[in-house]
């Protein structure tokens, strides 16, 4: 109630001026009975007596012979026309506002009490935050910081999601996974099983399932674990919580800019992990220089776009759309089968195998052949064909890829490349 008090009390010192301010000036000429509500008849002009009485004398001074008559008519003109001067002067001083009714400014003051103070109070109401607490700078930092500190983890994320619905797959490949995890609980140690298994995983949805088999890579790989294992880790536990950065997603992005301050999927989530926590000031910060930088086909440049004026607004910046470069040499590739998928499949026979990779393989054909992509997924995709021993194959879609893009050096160089390595020239 305290702030309501205070809030009507300034609206006073507002509208009690203005009240003043209309009662004093109903008007200086004039007056107004207050019983008749009628305006007074001024008094006539004490000029105008004057300049008749000086007509009078000069018509008495020509009769007299005082005069001559070419004098007396230039004195008539001239009293006449000042005569006229006053006449008309008094009309315009009988037009000008009178003051006001008294019962018309009391009506326009109470009006203007009204709007201030209640109106003003009514629009608080309204777009306003009635009985929200202060917000100083340091109690924002505090309450993020504890935002963050007592947010769900992982698990809790999870379960709050309900069942995970997978992605419908060939029943050869459902076959072949089964096969897959069956392999692996009886080689904890395989480190391209548990690769492959935590890609696939991803590839069916089933990501409760596919951060595991990830994080078991990076405790096999120890300390030779890279930016981009971390980033992954995050990645696949921010998709398993729905989009929720947890703590344990927070851990793995820290892993992962330690060892590249550089890594777009780390900064991406560690933009994301701040704008969900009340801080978003330090995601402004991630996000504009990755915008900045691009490429435009890289896969956290659309979510950056959906949110960046949002978190803009609420960190106080002005945002401008910053010029994305279209793509950069090395340039971020979407998902696909890698070297290593193609090399290794746990204990699966070596027909199994195969099947699984032309699976994974065929996957990234069609997504290709159907919304093309960046280079870099078109040298995947040669280079795996080659291994697979499908040259013929892997040269048509190098054929295909230069036409998509000539006249980038790069690219044809890098298609050339993959081309070389997969024995497809």
């Amino acid at each position: 109630m305290l702030f309501w008090f205070i809030a009507l009390a300034l609206s006073l010192l507002v509208a009690v001026p203005l009240a003043v301010a209309m009662w004093r000036g109903r008007g200086a000429t004039g007056t107004m009975s207050d019983d008749a509500a009628t305006v007074d008849t001024p008094a006539p002009r004490p000029e105008l007596a004057l300049y008749r009485d000086q007509l009078a004398g000069v018509e008495r001074d020509l009769e007299r012979g005082v005069l001559s008559a070419d004098e007396a008519e230039r004195l008539r003109t001239e009293v006449s026309r000042r005569l006229l001067d006053a006449d008309r002067n008094d009309d315009e001083d009988a037009t000008a506002p009178r003051r006001a009714p008294r019962g018309a400014t009391l009506v326009m003051m109470a009006l203007a009490l009204v709007l201030v103070c209640v109106g003003s109070l009514a629009l608080y109401a309204r777009i306003g935050a009635p009985g929200y607490g202060d917000l100083p700078l340091a109690a924002r930092l505090d309450a993020a910081r504890e935002a963050r500190e007592t947010r769900p983890d992982q698990a809790e994320a999870e379960a709050s999601l309900g069942p995970e619905l997978p992605r419908t797959a060939a029943p050869e490949f459902t076959d072949l996974m089964g096969k897959l995890r069956a392999a692996l609980e009886t080689r904890p140690d395989d480190l391209e099983g548990y690769r492959l298994l935590a890609r696939n995983e991803a590839a069916l949805g089933r990501y409760r399932a596919a951060w595991p088999a990830q994080a078991r890579v990076i405790a096999l790989m120890g300390d030779t674990s890279s930016a981009e294992d971390y980033a992954e880790l995050a990645d696949l536990q921010v998709s398993a919580a729905g989009g929720y950065v947890s703590p344990e997603a927070e851990e793995a992005l820290s892993a992962a800019l330690q060892r590249d301050r550089q890594n777009g999927p780390a900064r991406y989530y560690a933009g994301l992990l701040h704008a969900q926590t009340g801080r978003p000031d330090l995601a402004y910060r991630f996000w504009l220089p990755l915008l900045r930088e691009g490429p435009r086909d890289a896969p956290w440049i659309d979510p950056i776009l959906s949110q960046i004026e949002t978190v803009a607004i609420r960190a106080g910046e002005t945002f401008e759309m910053p010029a994305i470069p279209e793509r950069i040499p090395g340039g971020v590739a979407q998902p696909g089968p890698t070297a290593e998928d193609v090399a290794a499949a746990a204990e699966l026979d070596e027909g199994d195998r195969n099947a699984m990779i032309e699976g994974m393989v065929e996957g990234l054909a069609a997504r290709l052949a159907d919304e093309g992509g960046p280079v870099e997924d078109w040298a995947r995709l040669i280079r795996a064909l080659g291994v697979l021993g499908q040259t013929e194959r892997a040269s048509a879609i190098r054929t295909e890829a230069r036409e998509v893009f000539v006249g980038d050096a790069d690219a044809q160089a890098l298609l050339d490349d993959a081309a070389a390595a997969g024995g497809a020239n």
